[in-house]
């Protein structure tokens, strides 16, 4: 069972967000309740949180803050702000923020957040875990690392020499061990990865193309809606209006 902190300075958005939380019928739990940043963390560490769901503005210590002292903890951030702040809300970034939830955060949309995030911590304890396993396993759970460091910085310059100093390979056997356990180049994968963020987000939230393109890393939006077009087959806006339905290409 995961363990949850709620923070936000008004009590009626943590209620909804505690009914979100609670009808997604997950394995975690939420075990306090924040008015501002620095109460979350205090709580971060007295209950061993995995996650803290907090909103962007509160008095004291705001959900930047927040995130930027939570960069070094092993406790993941999800933000939760309105349109209005998604400017402030990108600074977070940098931290490692793991996702972040538009307001009013429905049922669906905390449940698709947090299946998510509970796959990548799945993911990132079998591969600390497979280190101390044969070869064959270790290599996977490098690749893994990679993977997981991908998914956290897709509004990043994401590079293989970034990557291959996270594990401690040479860039070049990275290259050749990435494409031989996932069938891929390195550079590929990042590109589907970003897509794969931006279908999510044009189907799941009322963000616009240019504001979805800047949290993917691309400033240009022109060149952002041509390689979802190459990959889906569709315009960004096409896809939006189609709810997800369209025929993608074969081979995607």
């Amino acid at each position: 069972m995961y363990k949850i902190i709620l923070a936000d300075d008004e009590k009626w958005v943590r209620v909804v967000l505690r009914k979100a939380v609670e009808q997604t019928k997950l394995p975690v739990t939420i075990v306090q309740e924040c008015a501002n940043g620095l109460e979350a963390l205090d709580a971060v560490q007295k209950h061993a949180a995995d996650l803290v769901i907090s909103d962007v503005k509160m008095p004291i210590m705001d959900g930047i803050g927040l995130a930027e002292q939570m960069a070094a903890m092993t406790a993941n951030l999800v933000l939760v702000s309105g349109y209005d702040d998604f400017q402030f809300a990108q600074k977070a970034i940098r931290y490692g923020v793991k996702d972040y939830l538009l307001k009013p955060v429905e049922t669906e949309a905390m449940a698709d957040c947090l299946e998510r995030w509970i796959q990548s911590r799945a993911m990132l304890k079998e591969a600390e875990g497979s280190m101390n396993g044969s070869l064959e396993t270790a290599e996977m759970s490098v690749i893994e690392q990679v993977q997981q460091f991908v998914a956290a910085n897709l509004a990043k310059d994401i590079t293989l020499t970034d990557a291959a100093a996270l594990v401690h390979l040479n860039p070049s056997y990275l290259s050749q061990l990435f494409k031989q356990q996932t069938g891929g180049k390195f550079v590929d994968y990042v590109i589907l990865m970003r897509m794969e963020e931006a279908k999510r987000l044009l189907i799941k939230t009322a963000l616009r193309v240019s504001e979805i393109a800047e949290r993917l890393g691309y400033g240009d939006i022109a060149y952002f809606s041509n390689t979802f077009k190459k990959l889906t087959g569709s315009t960004p806006l096409e896809y939006r209006k189609s709810g997800g339905k369209l025929q993608e290409p074969k081979g995607t």
